[in-house]
């Protein structure tokens, strides 16, 4: 196996401190969470308590002013656990660097340190019904009144972190007739009047991640909730376009570690587990299948640590990040498939992680622009794009 050099001894010993908060505070409350729908909302404070949230922001707003690979570890860390749950990487590095990035002094410093203790819990919501990949479908309107206010009317959907937050940046249209060019994004907070949050959806996998519809009634926001006042007012589209390379890079890391982790169970099970009176890693099919499992999911890795090498310095492009997020998801499928028969009628069984792993696994290909949505932005990276 190829040594990974990403990682200083710092970072390693971050990988520890990390692992074990996961091991405590998060395993052995999963399975209750996954009933449920959402995790506790004390796993929040605990993780700002012992600060894991939002480590890449400055320390003058609560973070670390940690490099990203720090969050890389914790996308590991949380994949190599099969804790789908947690939503910390959307909201520590997602919605918190929309704010640092766009926000006003004001909104960075009202904003960034409640999330970085967990007070606040961050969310955004550009998913539709009827808008999904496609961002500049949205029908969502915050259409600004004459006292400078805005009104926002839509709804949202497949919302991570819905149930729970406290904040959203949520993505409309404050000029409709300018489609994409008329895109802006709001800071919406839990409790203003017209603000409401739906039901929790029932998901194939990753049960315990509390996703929900959102809905806006005539939402009057102040100018100041308009994310970068209106310096950014019908950038959002753009703003979408800069941040989507490590959002989706991030999907990438959490690919790749998921499916080491299932190859790993997936080793440890069928050297234990009999067919014939014989391990069932005896048989060559098996041994075959990992040799090809691992070789595919070691390649990745490479590929997937050079393009979090690239992110930190802020070289990562579009293309590139949307090969990493295709390619891996992809992957990641085929090896939970391919686990799962060999784990047998076991691997069907909840109580396995490999069966949660398989379940979890699915969503990959979808969020964050479907694989479809890649191979397009791909092709138009080599001059082969359509309309």
């Amino acid at each position: 196996m190829i040594e990974r050099t990403l990682f200083s001894p710092d970072h390693e010993a971050f990988r520890d401190s990390f692992r074990k908060f996961v091991d405590k505070e998060i395993a052995p409350f999963h399975a209750d969470w996954e009933e449920q729908g959402y995790v506790a909302r004390e796993v929040w404070n605990k993780a700002g308590e012992n600060g894991f949230l939002c480590m890449s922001m400055p320390e003058d707003y609560g973070g670390s002013d940690a490099d990203k690979l720090y969050s890389v570890i914790q996308f590991e860390e949380v994949s190599r656990a099969g804790v789908t749950g947690i939503g910390f990487s959307l909201h520590s590095e997602i919605v918190a660097p929309y704010i640092l990035h766009y926000g006003t002094p004001e909104q960075k410093a009202k904003y960034l340190p409640k999330l970085a203790t967990g007070e606040m819990i961050g969310a955004i919501a550009m998913s539709e019904p009827a808008a999904g990949s496609d961002l500049q479908g949205i029908k969502t309107t915050a259409i600004e009144q004459p006292d400078g206010s805005y009104l926002l009317n839509g709804s949202k959907t497949f919302i991570t972190n819905g149930w729970h937050a406290d904040l959203v940046i949520v993505v409309a249209k404050t000029n409709p007739a300018a489609g994409g060019k008329g895109t802006s994004l709001m800071l919406v907070e839990r409790g203003m009047p017209g603000f409401s949050v739906g039901k929790r959806l029932k998901k194939l996998g990753m049960k315990a991640q509390d996703t929900s519809e959102l809905f806006f009634d005539n939402v009057k926001l102040g100018p100041e909730q308009l994310l970068g006042g209106k310096p950014q007012e019908n950038r959002g589209f753009i703003c979408l376009m800069e941040q989507l390379p490590w959002e989706r890079l991030q999907i990438a890391i959490s690919a790749v570690a998921a499916a080491q982790a299932a190859i790993d169970w997936t080793v440890a099970y069928v050297k234990d587990r009999k067919v014939f009176g014989q391990p069932v890693a005896s048989f060559q099919n098996t041994r075959f299948t990992l040799a090809e499992l691992q070789t595919e999911v070691q390649v990745a890795q490479v590929f997937v640590d050079k393009c979090s090498e690239l992110v930190c310095q802020d070289k990562l492009d579009t293309a590139t990040a949307s090969m990493a997020k295709y390619w891996t998801t992809d992957l990641q499928c085929k090896v939970m498939d391919e686990c799962v028969q060999l784990f047998g009628g076991y691997g069907y069984m909840w109580e396995y992680p490999i069966t949660r792993a398989y379940a979890d696994a699915r969503v990959q290909r979808i969020y964050g622009g479907t694989n479809e949505i890649m191979k397009e932005v791909i092709t138009r990276s080599m001059g082969l794009g359509g309309k």
